[in-house]
């Protein structure tokens, strides 16, 4: 959706499942700012998606910018810097993978994972304010932590949040679990 924050989460191969979300966006000549926390963007499927469009694999280039982060602090740093990337890369879309999944890391204490939690938090909150669409998409349920509100306070914050299964004939199906209310006119 346009200008708000949607959440995708439910199975484990959901970075490799924002993927598939690119080929659209990026044919419609969209762009496209990638905050990889889940260290699974390929640039081998990428160019792929490109191929069989017909396209040289830079078309699709020029319109991604990835960032990637390894441990929770990155992920928010990159967070709290999109305005700024914004400024020089005026990308259409956010996508971020693994939030809430690296603040769930047992190296790092929980007031520390908490603190940093938080100021990703904020970071979204800024930026769902800019004309940009924001997909996060989260394996955040399939992991046993004690830290489990932290998905509880991005689902909250998020406008959508959709449940994503993969069904036994290799499909996926899609259960919205919540939409913002329409705005009235």
């Amino acid at each position: 959706p346009d200008h708000e924050l949607t959440l995708f989460y439910g199975c484990p191969e959901m970075s490799r499942i924002s993927h598939y979300f690119l080929p659209r966006i990026l044919l419609n000549q969209r762009r496209v700012l990638y905050l990889d926390g889940a260290n699974q963007i390929s640039p081998l499927l990428i160019a792929r998606f490109a191929r069989e469009r017909g396209l040289d694999p830079s078309a699709f280039n020029t319109l991604i910018r990835v960032s990637r982060a390894f441990t929770c602090f990155q992920l928010t740093e990159l967070i709290r810097r999109v305005p700024k990337i914004l400024d020089a890369f005026a990308a259409d879309v956010l996508i971020v993978t693994a939030l809430p999944d690296l603040f769930f890391d047992e190296d790092v204490r929980d007031r520390e994972a908490r603190a940093s939690f938080e100021h990703a938090l904020e970071g979204l909150q800024e930026i769902a304010m800019l004309a940009i669409s924001i997909a996060v998409f989260s394996d955040a349920t399939s992991f046993k932590t004690k830290r489990r509100d932290f998905f509880q306070k991005l689902c909250k914050q998020a406008s959508q949040v959709l449940k994503v299964k993969a069904r036994s004939d290799s499909e996926l199906s899609f259960t919205c679990e919540k939409t913002a209310p329409l705005l009235s006119q």
